[in-house]
């Protein structure tokens, strides 16, 4: 198929593909589903060879957010049956983080509900990076706070943070349907707050919110303008009791063409596989790891991921390894030590989209082990 050697072609190169020719990509048939999986894993294995990066979530703080999110269990008005507790301590944060470490995670995820941490919340999340480092010296901390005040990015890094997430979600035409008490201008500016105290930053999207192929491009697009380290995607886990509870309109083919179309847009990042990945994809994950080279170990904030081993297991068993703490996630020229070319090898018209996947609730399972509770968590 032209499309895909010119995406190839063009994401070995580094090069940005037209709007048109990511656009394509997500309107290509599900009899080329298997061709265009293939020819975006010769991107990931150009840049990233077969490693996999582990990460590991712990939700400091559950529940009782202010701002009215739309996909989000935690969010203002939320009526979903989800755990709710304040901040752990950074002892308690600590022991969960060991747990994901023990399990292979490279990277541990701090991330707490709410518009965005006070002066005092950052000391809180200081002292727990200083607790997680002083057990694990290797392991990278990236928060996952909210919106960032002037300030705040840098005491952050002072207190041993890698990174720092703050996703775009969505595209800035349609960002105002899916949330009304912060602005996608403010997120943008807490990337680049991020960016600018020397953080590594971490920003990506959710998909199946009822958005249009032009609106996934669009957020794509911008990430890549915006140029974090990371892009995590996430699948929309339609939760019951949020507003997008009805939304159940992914397919796992149409999940894998939205990861390919990231990974033809930024070949060169870590594109991680974030929530829904078990809700959405199901049996098809292991085909995902051709695309994304990395995915998060266990569980997520409010919801539960199939078991660690599992993870494990799926990743030997297509063939991957798990990256490993001595090694470098991103290529050098991004400031890496990693791989680059040495790393891997150096009918396009489309039916309308399948109809929308029935609900599978039985799917999702409210997090009920781990941090908060008294129960060992899934890592």
């Amino acid at each position: 198929m032209d499309l895909l050697n010119t995406l190839v072609e063009k994401g070995l190169r580094r090069e940005l593909p037209s709007r048109e020719e990511a656009l394509a990509v997500l309107t290509t048939s599900d009899d080329d589903l298997l061709e265009v999986v293939a020819a975006a894993g010769k991107v990931r294995r150009q840049w990233f060879g077969r490693r996999v990066k582990l990460n590991y979530l712990v939700n400091l703080k559950s529940g009782l957010c202010p701002e009215d999110c739309s996909y989000c269990s935690q969010r203002l008005g939320s009526k979903a049956e989800i755990l709710k507790y304040t901040w752990l301590k950074p002892d308690e944060a600590s022991r969960a983080a060991a747990a994901g470490v023990a399990g292979g995670a490279k990277r541990v995820c701090l991330v707490a509900s709410g518009r965005g941490p006070t002066d005092r919340d950052v000391d809180r999340v200081s002292q727990t990076i200083g607790a997680i480092k002083e057990q694990n010296a290797d392991v990278e901390v990236c928060a996952c706070l909210g919106l960032l005040s002037d300030g705040q990015a840098e005491r952050l890094k002072a207190a041993g943070a890698d990174a720092y997430n703050h996703n775009l979600n969505t595209s800035e035409a349609t960002y105002g349907d899916i949330t009304t008490t912060h602005t996608y201008a403010d997120r943008v500016e807490t990337v680049r707050h991020a960016q600018g105290a020397g953080l590594s930053a971490c920003s990506g999207l959710i998909a199946g919110m009822g958005e249009s192929d032009a609106d996934l491009v669009d957020v794509v697009f911008a990430l890549r303008e915006l140029d974090p380290d990371s892009v995590p995607v996430n699948f929309l886990i339609p939760f019951e009791g949020t507003p997008l509870a009805e939304e159940w309109n992914l397919t796992p083919q149409r999940a894998l063409r939205i990861l390919a179309m990231v990974r033809f847009v930024c070949p060169d990042v870590e594109v991680r596989l974030a929530g829904g990945r078990e809700v959405h994809l199901r049996t098809m994950q292991p085909l995902a790891l051709h695309l994304v080279n990395s995915i998060f170990l266990g569980d997520y904030l409010t919801s539960e991921g199939q078991e660690g081993k599992a993870d494990l297991d799926m990743i030997a068993d297509a063939g991957f390894e798990v990256e490993g703490t001595d090694t470098t996630t991103l290529p050098g020229h991004r400031g890496g030590g990693g791989c680059a070319s040495a790393c891997g090898p150096t009918d396009s018209a489309a039916p309308a989209e399948a109809e929308a996947a029935s609900a599978r609730t039985d799917l999702v399972t409210v997090r009920r082990r781990g941090a908060g509770t008294d129960l060992a968590p899934n890592a």
